[in-house]
């Protein structure tokens, strides 16, 4: 028998990590391959993990709630084959008693977790939650996870045995590493470049009675260091167009009833809107772009990223090809995605590819808003409330008009004003001149 490892696998574009919300299997079971194993969350996708192999379960090495990297282990499987596999660190030390180096045996245990001690800085939700609730000094423990990483089995060890270590307390390998000589002068060196990449402490809150406290679950906390890092890697320029969409509303409401009856899914305003968009997008190409460093990649394919919120996390799946769809295909599209959303049922390639996205925000009655941008696309547009208002026409009369704003963020580093308002000039143009005797939904 041999012993295959499982790692937490990629579930979409620029996904760095995942945090395993349930397991499906446990120690002793038999899977095949490509039965499900594990559900994974991250911010772009909720997903069930396929085992790579068929055997029996021998060990989960991620608890449920632990947050791990791509590449990271999850659990190890029994299959049929030779002995067990050799683990990665197997081929280095052949290499170094080859190589005739010198190696301290005793002190190989010490070294194992401290090989990645950045993972430390990474802590699941439960791991997070136990600390807080028990005044664990996280910094001061060791873990035994996969990389020396905090598992909630580690807490509850400590917990129990009731020597809790404290903000200000040292262990004892920590005060043996602070009087120990500088020996290596390259890794003292590595160490502030480690620090900086660790998260910034948690605000101290006070919890008041009646208070209620909500543990950040994984796709929470994915979403909010997706958002964090757009914001303080692109820097952010903001425009701002109004349309009078007045003949697309009588337009649109004039089909709504039949088109319900003969498609079986309603004709949304969203779909004229991200139809005018991928349009524009063509004639506009510089928009459909993304930032790469020392290069400006620019998208041939025209997918549209459109936002669906449920009541605790947002997902952008993609509406792929949308320039070569009609107003019909991507409301059939924009259904779809939606119910997949909220049933739980999104894969992680619907939330691939997009290059530009669309958030109707107007659904929930916003008017104006400022949206981020969704990394690593350089522009964000935000379809806001159609609402009447009264209008000085052309001739000077005063008409009671359907208008709407539309709120474009753009990645100054790929994007400038002249380009982006001639994209929204072309927006509104198109909006402005849909109706019956222009344009068809079919």
């Amino acid at each position: 028998m041999g012993i295959e490892k499982m790692k937490m696998p990629q579930l979409g574009e620029s996904v760095t990590e995942g945090t395993i919300s349930k397991w499906l299997v446990s120690p002793g079971d038999t899977v095949n391959k490509y039965d499900p194993i594990a559900e994974v969350q991250t911010d772009k996708v909720n997903a069930e993990v396929p085992s790579s192999f068929t055997g029996t379960i021998k060990e989960l090495i991620a608890d449920e709630g632990d947050t791990l990297e791509v590449g990271e282990i999850i659990c190890s499987i029994e299959v049929e084959g030779g002995g067990s596999a050799p683990s990665e660190d197997a081929p280095k030390e052949e290499k170094k008693e080859t190589a005739g180096e010198k190696s301290s045996p005793a002190p190989a245990q010490n070294k194992a977790p401290k090989k990645e001690a950045g993972n430390k800085a990474r802590y699941s939700p439960a791991v997070l939650k136990l600390s807080q609730e028990h005044d664990i000094d996280l910094n001061q423990v060791d873990g035994t996870g996969s990389g020396g990483r905090i598992t909630r089995k580690d807490l509850k060890k400590i917990i129990e045995s009731g020597n809790i270590p404290k903000a200000g307390d040292a262990s004892e390998t920590q005060q043996a590493e602070a009087q120990a000589p500088q020996q290596a002068p390259v890794k003292e060196q590595a160490q502030p470049a480690v620090a900086a990449k660790q998260a910034a402490p948690a605000p101290n809150v006070p919890v008041m009675p009646g208070d209620i406290e909500i543990p950040v679950t994984g796709v929470r906390k994915a979403i909010a260091s997706n958002m964090v890092r757009s914001k303080h890697e692109a820097p952010h320029a903001w425009t701002m167009m109004e349309v009078d969409v007045t003949n697309l509303v009588e337009y649109r409401n004039s089909l709504k009833t039949e088109f319900k009856q003969r498609e079986g899914f309603n004709l949304t305003f969203f779909a004229f809107f991200v139809k005018a968009v991928s349009q524009a997008l063509k004639e506009f190409p510089q928009i459909n772009s993304m930032w790469a460093g020392d290069k400006i990649i620019q998208k041939k394919d025209v997918n549209i990223s459109i936002a669906v919120a449920t009541d605790d996390a947002l997902f952008v799946p993609v509406i792929k090809n949308a320039d070569e769809k009609t107003i019909k295909g991507i409301a059939r599209e924009i259904t779809d995605l939606a119910g997949k959303v909220r049933s739980g049922k999104l894969k992680s390639e619907d939330m691939q590819g997009g290059t530009f996205t669309v958030n109707n925000t107007g659904s929930f009655g916003s008017v104006q808003s400022m949206g981020i941008i969704n990394y690593p696309q350089a522009a964000i547009l935000q379809v806001e409330s159609i609402v009447k208002r009264p209008v000085v026409m052309n001739n000077g009369m005063i008409a009671v008009r359907d208008m709407v704003n539309l709120c474009m963020s753009l990645d100054h580093r790929v994007l400038d004003g002249l380009v982006c308002g001639r994209f929204l000039q072309r927006i509104k143009e198109i909006l402005e001149n849909t109706s019956k005797e222009n344009t068809s939904v079919y």
